[in-house]
């Protein structure tokens, strides 16, 4: 099970994420887009991913991953349920998303830090 804490504590490691709190809702974000947001409850976490990839996503394991909501499907977004996925699995998932929204410049600096 993932907490907030967890991506918490991932997701300061990523270049250029700041956290915010909006609405009463844990929002991750670079500039001024969101690559992760967890509902009030903090039952379910929103994340960037490919328009084109998420129905797939769902339908291989809906027990983790479902739709975003009416208003959100044009964005490239899915929803997880942190209780379904461990902390590996988190943070591929928030990398991913991280990736999909920082500029190219950063994301190649940050793969090149990550290389043994």
């Amino acid at each position: 099970m993932v907490t907030v804490e967890d991506v918490r504590q991932f997701a300061r490691t990523l270049p250029r994420t700041s956290e915010h709190l909006i609405r009463d809702r844990v929002k991750f974000r670079i500039g001024k887009i969101v690559y992760v947001a967890f509902s009030r409850d903090e039952t379910l976490m929103g994340l960037a991913f490919p328009k084109e990839e998420r129905e797939a996503l769902v339908a291989a394991e809906p027990e983790k991953f479902l739709m975003p909501g009416e208003s959100d499907l044009r964005f490239n977004w899915v929803v997880v349920r942190p209780a379904a996925i461990d902390v590996t699995e988190m943070r591929e998932l928030v990398l991913e998303a991280w990736r999909m929204c920082v500029p190219k410049k950063v994301r190649r600096e940050q793969e090149l830090a990550a290389r043994p």
